[in-house]
């Protein structure tokens, strides 16, 4: 059991630290990272996401029930992030941040860890947990922004950015693969290849943003988003999921991908669409810190 753990957690926060050394000591220009946010978010993530979810067999899969559990969690969430963003009276760019930090996941360390747990159906299910929760979660964050900005919210220019994000996009299409039979021969491959180098450049690339000189900032707000995101919103999950009847496996990878750390691509996204920077970037590196003791911890619950 303790190898196990071992074997699932080393590797996935191993490649954090090894990516902050290398931005420090070895890689140090924004550019080179930058480059490989780009290659990872808009071609080896969504082949990981269209190979996976193209693999689920939709009557085998409870994909109803872990819909009602995963976005009742976020929903609820997402309440509760906009609650203590005014209880603590912070401004509009900060709420976009404490949003984040509440419902947003780092999908790479949790395909890591439950391919080394629970294997290739842990994969293939934290893929359609992906596919459920990346939408709910694009949709939020979109709107909060455009919320945000001066004069009128434009829909069709809300819904045009939500449904050319390449993440929703390659969901869609894995949903679509998946109903048809699958991928075809020789593009199958392809695709897998492209999946199976997004999680460790995506775990170097987290390590080389986060940064310890943010976690100055506004302290107390920090932990009580990160309790929300790795404890609370979770916990959620896990209830619902056991009033929903779910198979344990269904719900330990439920309740994994809830139970994540938010993406590093947030304070990007913050910095690019008006948000708080700083406060997005020390609740990112706070969040993954702690996860280092949550989720072994949420694992051993579900096991």
């Amino acid at each position: 059991m303790f190898a196990a753990y071992l074997d699932a957690f080393v590797p996935a926060f191993g490649l954090l630290v090894l990516g902050a050394f290398l931005k420090r000591r070895l890689l140090p220009d924004d550019t080179i990272w930058a480059g490989m946010e780009r290659l990872i978010f808009w071609v080896l993530l969504p082949s990981l996401l269209v190979g996976a979810i193209s693999e689920v067999k939709m009557g085998e899969v409870p994909i109803l029930g872990m819909l009602a559990a995963i976005w009742i969690g976020l929903g609820l969430g997402t309440v509760l992030s906009v609650m203590i963003a005014r209880a603590w009276r912070q401004d509009h760019p900060a709420m976009t941040s404490v949003l984040q930090g509440g419902i947003r996941f780092n999908n790479l360390i949790g395909f890591a860890i439950a391919g080394a747990i629970m294997g290739a159906p842990g994969v293939t299910l934290g893929a359609v947990a992906t596919g459920l929760i990346v939408p709910f979660v694009q949709l939020m964050t979109t709107v909060a922004f455009a919320l945000g900005r001066p004069g009128r919210l434009k829909p069709l220019l809300l819904l045009r950015q939500i449904f050319l994000n390449p993440l929703i996009v390659a969901c869609i299409l894995g949903f679509v693969i998946a109903g048809l039979g699958g991928l075809p021969p020789g593009v199958k491959p392809l695709v897998r290849s492209l999946g199976q180098a997004t999680i460790a450049l995506g775990l170097l690339a987290v390590g080389a943003a986060l940064s310890l000189g943010a976690l100055r900032d506004r302290l107390s707000l920090q932990l009580v988003t990160t309790t929300l995101k790795l404890l609370v919103v979770p916990a959620i999950t896990y209830a619902l999921c056991l009033a929903l009847g779910l198979d344990p496996l269904a719900t330990a990878t439920a309740v994994l991908f809830m139970a994540l750390p938010t993406a590093a691509t947030s304070y990007v996204m913050a910095r690019a669409m008006g948000g708080d920077a700083p406060l997005m970037a020390a609740i990112t590196t706070i969040e993954h810190m702690l996860a280092v003791v949550t989720l072994p911890l949420w694992i051993t619950l579900l096991r």
